[in-house]
């Protein structure tokens, strides 16, 4: 039951394979959920319209709604393109207005950010990362992105991080493959996101034995993420989420190739003897997202307020 004195708030996590629409409270707490695959935008943003609409009939008003959405985007509120998607090889979905279309159908205000920034955001407010101000978080899946929260704010300068599009060293069993990022070839995301993985490998890592050699290729560069992550961002948790994650024995392996990069150069007991405390998987797991959004429409709720 829901008391009549609680505020609703929307959110909806727009990512490149799916959507993941809601609507929840202040505390964290999700109360209605609707997933769907990510098609054209027109039917893809009439189907979340709809759920809205349909849990707004039943429950009441939203404060706001949040929107945490797949990149590049436009973050710059004084940017004549604010609130849309950029560039994106997803097709039809370059420079789609998010928040004037839900602005416009809503009349709510409306909180914006990527989708891994809100992620850091969720797991900095109810998750892993309560204790820790500075963090990234790093999502592996069809593509792979980072958000980042400095000071327990999500990092915005020229645009936002796209930590899936640095250059890794190349694995000495990785030398011929030529990556499938349709923008850069081999970098990260080119790499060992899952597409790459299927590409290079001709199945995800799911279905490849324990000893092919794909698995030490992935976890040779995400352990180089990590590190470089610590030498040019000095944060105080990583947090690695998506798809590909969600093999166990992966982020083991990921911490060990950090420790390889790091080489001991920084005397901290987070790095010398905590990494199974340092890297870390999600503590809302596959929430993070949604409820970044979330996240999102009670801070653009209460910046409304001030």
């Amino acid at each position: 039951m829901i008391s009549a004195d609680t505020r609703l708030f929307g959110a909806v996590e727009a990512g490149g394979t799916k959507f993941v629409c809601a609507i929840g409270d202040a505390s964290g707490r999700l109360i209605a959920e609707h997933r769907l695959a990510t098609r054209d935008p027109a039917s893809t943003l009439a189907e979340t319209f709809a759920f809205l609409h349909r849990v707004e009939s039943q429950h009441g008003r939203l404060d706001a709604i949040g929107l945490a959405s797949f990149g590049p985007v436009d973050l710059d509120r004084r940017s004549p393109t604010y609130g849309r998607i950029l560039k994106t090889p997803k097709p039809g979905w370059s420079q789609v207005d998010l928040v004037g279309g839900f602005t416009r159908e809503f009349g709510a205000r409306v909180g914006f950010d990527t989708d891994v920034n809100a992620a850091a955001c969720a797991e900095h407010r109810w998750g892993a990362a309560r204790d820790a101000d500075t963090l990234v978080y790093v999502t592996i899946g069809t593509g792979i992105g980072g958000g980042v929260l400095a000071g327990g704010r999500p990092l915005h300068g020229l645009m936002h991080p796209e930590i899936g599009h640095v250059y890794p060293r190349r694995h000495a069993f990785d030398r011929d493959f030529a990556g499938v990022c349709p923008f850069h070839r081999d970098c990260l995301e080119g790499l060992a996101s899952g597409p790459a993985i299927a590409a290079r490998s001709g199945a995800p890592l799911d279905r490849l034995e324990d000893s092919h050699p794909q698995w030490d290729i992935e976890a040779d560069y995400l352990g180089q993420l990590c590190a470089q992550l610590v030498f040019t961002l000095s944060p105080q948790r990583i947090i690695l989420g998506g798809g590909v994650m969600n093999q166990a024995r992966l982020l083991p392996m990921v911490r060990c190739q950090a420790r390889h990069w790091l080489q001991d150069y920084l005397d901290r007991p987070e790095l010398s003897s905590g990494l199974d405390r340092y890297i870390i998987a999600p503590g809302l797991g596959a929430q993070s997202g949604v409820l970044g959004a979330l996240a999102l429409a009670i801070d653009a709720a209460e910046a409304s307020a001030r």
